[in-house]
């Protein structure tokens, strides 16, 4: 199911993204699909490894791998989610995993955030990731909530993931055809709601906000009676790939990737290998799901 996820949201052609038709200079879909590889292994034995274990083997093995940070949002969001004990919803489990989080989860995560040396991290004034944690990983994690959609869902129990993710995807009707165009909207949906904290950190709030404005607008070109989606989407996409891709949403699809998973997992949807190429024809755009 990791694999699948994450496999599944590098295919979709989502804005600004790299996928199949898209690569940034550095990074390339086959980037993504041999992280995803490497990282699946690992965190599907979170639950016997421990949460700060599993972040850590997960990002130094994409690290020695792909030699970039492909997968860094994903892995911290995805390896709380699999250390929910198995025949246990996500739901219901998740808020007993962050409890018994520890310093040295901490310690761990802090270590593997070194290794992928994410872009625009900046410095805290408390809890700076230059510096040994003081506290559990979820009490870093919610110092840094108010900044940071990923520490967000740890200190809200997953609730953008769990709450707004799972239950999109889930409403899907029949998502094993309708798949990118759910992934593209889910993407779409949660940019407009949360301006996305990679372009924060890379272009400041402002232009996070146009780009969380601009999302709304491809949304309600889609609406029904309207055939504008997917030129709006292009264009969307364009201006997200402007200045060398520094507004790219990495956020955004990471907590994309960890909403399938607990679909996969929890909503009952159908396991799509994206390699396989029956179920990826290239269609254009012209809804997303209600």
């Amino acid at each position: 199911m990791i694999r699948a996820a994450c496999r599944l949201e590098a295919t979709a052609r989502k804005a600004g993204n790299v996928h199949p038709e898209r690569a940034f200079v550095n990074l390339t879909y086959s980037d993504f699909l041999a992280s995803a590889d490497v990282v699946a292994p690992i965190l599907a034995r979170t639950f016997e490894l421990g949460v700060g274990p599993a972040i850590l083997a997960a990002a130094s093995a994409t690290r020695e791998r792909v030699r970039r940070n492909t997968n860094l949002g994903m892995i911290l969001l995805l390896a709380p989610l699999a250390a929910v004990p198995e025949g246990v919803r996500l739901a219901d489990g998740i808020a007993a995993v962050l409890a018994e989080l520890t310093r040295d989860d901490a310690d761990l995560a802090y270590r593997a955030i070194r290794v992928c040396e994410p872009g625009g991290m900046g410095r805290a004034e408390s809890q700076d990731l230059s510096e040994a944690p003081t506290g559990t990983l979820l009490e870093v994690m919610r110092l840094a909530a108010d900044r940071d959609l990923i520490a967000r869902q740890y200190a809200e129990d997953f609730s953008l993931v769990l709450g707004f993710g799972l239950s999109y995807l889930t409403k899907v009707a029949d998502f094993r055809w309708q798949w990118e165009a759910a992934i593209v909207g889910l993407h779409l949906e949660l940019l407009a709601r949360h301006p996305d904290s990679l372009i924060v950190r890379k272009c400041g709030l402002e232009v996070a906000a146009e780009a969380s404005k601009r999302a709304e607008r491809v949304l309600k070109s889609a609406c029904p009676g309207t055939r504008n989606a997917q030129k709006e989407l292009d264009a969307f996409d364009h201006w997200l790939r402007a200045d060398g891709n520094r507004r790219n949403p990495g956020t955004t699809a990471d907590l994309v990737a960890a909403s399938l998973f607990a679909a996969f997992r929890d909503g009952g949807l159908p396991i799509i290998d994206a390699l396989d190429r029956g179920s990826s024809v290239p269609r254009p755009l012209r809804r997303f799901p209600d």
